[in-house]
């Protein structure tokens, strides 16, 4: 039981937590998103599944997005994300997905360090209830307590609408344009459009923020379809 607890709250588990979260945001913050070139080739067999943009006036393949802010089409475009000053698109979705689980296991970690801390100076308080440190590590605890759960239900509520749109293959700008009919969208299962956008059906290597993602090779009527 206690070589249990010592593994919990092991500084060096919140050490690697904190490097594979600062990865994840580096890699999805300088990443291409998918962005198409001025003059994309398009296969001849592949010329229905293009479509011409109305703002940029170059062709890019269905369910790609013009991004307001960059100037220019993301292939499955989901959302611009201000945290990371990048789109996220279809290249690199995996990597903001690291970020958001990351952050959320990395804030909860903390969390429970705070409260450890916060136990452990209940004690002191009683007893050197004048000292300058012990008061004001408690209202430093409490404040950063405060502020971890805050970020933690803001994480959580964004990496359960990421996995939803996953699971049911729709990005968040079409979920808001409700330019996706349910009834005329082929069914995939989640195992499938998770290795989409991981680009691997390997599951281990989904938690991975240091591989290249290569994309995998799906029917077109399933990937670009809408």
């Amino acid at each position: 039981m206690g070589l249990r607890i010592h593994f919990v709250v092991d500084p060096h588990v919140f050490y690697g937590i904190a490097i594979f979260c600062l990865v994840a945001l580096v890699r999805a913050s300088i990443t291409d998103p998918g962005r198409l070139p001025e003059n994309p080739k398009i296969p001849h067999g592949e010329r229905e599944f293009w479509e011409l943009c109305n703002k940029c006036n170059l062709m890019r393949p269905k369910r790609s997005h013009h991004c307001s802010r960059c100037g220019h089409c993301v292939r499955r475009m989901d959302h611009h994300c201000p945290w990371i000053n990048n789109c996220v698109g279809e290249d690199n979705h995996w990597l903001f997905l690291q970020l958001c689980f990351y952050t959320e296991l990395l804030t909860s970690y903390a969390l429970m360090f705070s409260f450890c801390h916060y136990y452990y100076f209940l004690p002191l308080k009683k007893r050197n209830l004048d000292l300058f440190v012990v008061r004001h590590e408690l209202a430093i605890m409490r404040l950063a307590a405060f502020m971890g759960i805050t970020m933690l239900v803001g994480i959580t509520g964004l990496f359960y609408t990421q996995l939803i749109g996953i699971i049911t293959d729709t990005t968040s700008i079409e979920k808001m344009s409700n330019c996706c009919e349910e009834i005329s969208r082929p069914r995939k299962p989640w195992q499938q459009t998770f290795s989409e956008v991981f680009g691997t059906r390997w599951k281990i290597l989904w938690f991975i923020p240091f591989r290249q993602r290569q994309p995998l090779r799906v029917p077109y009527h399933f990937a670009n379809h809408v």
